[in-house]
């Protein structure tokens, strides 16, 4: 059961990451204008009424806003990781197998986030 969890855990992240890399593309954001902009233009969007028009319009720029928000969020998140990956670099204490931690799985963010509570446990332990 556990090994069944592991990897369905591992096919959701590998689906997790292509669903990211394919919502934050540009040609991605093309498609969706180019499907809002048939979907306006179609002639029964004239024939409705005035609220049913504002909520279609309301609804493509969410739809389009989707795609925008994800390519924003991928271009900072990227460049947060190389600010943090630097930091690991240039610092000497600092330990190099976190560089590139966002490649990483979830499990084992997991673990490498409990041996750093435990080593603030003892930092808190041995200042009292």
């Amino acid at each position: 059961m556990r090994n069944l969890y592991k990897h369905s855990e591992s096919a959701f992240e590998k689906l997790a990451t292509v669903a990211i890399a394919i919502l934050g593309n540009s040609i991605t954001f093309i498609i969706a204008f180019c499907t809002v902009l048939f979907w306006l233009g179609s002639t029964q969007f004239y024939m409705q009424d005035m609220h049913k028009i504002i909520g279609d319009l309301i609804l493509g720029v969410a739809f389009l806003s989707l795609f925008i928000i994800q390519k924003s969020f991928n271009r900072f998140s990227a460049s947060l990781h190389l600010k943090i990956n630097e930091l690991l670099a240039s610092h000497l204490a600092a330990k190099n197998s976190l560089i590139n931690a966002e490649g990483k799985t979830e499990s084992e963010i997991t673990e490498l986030a409990k041996v750093y509570t435990e080593l603030s446990s003892q930092a808190n332990e041995a200042g009292e």
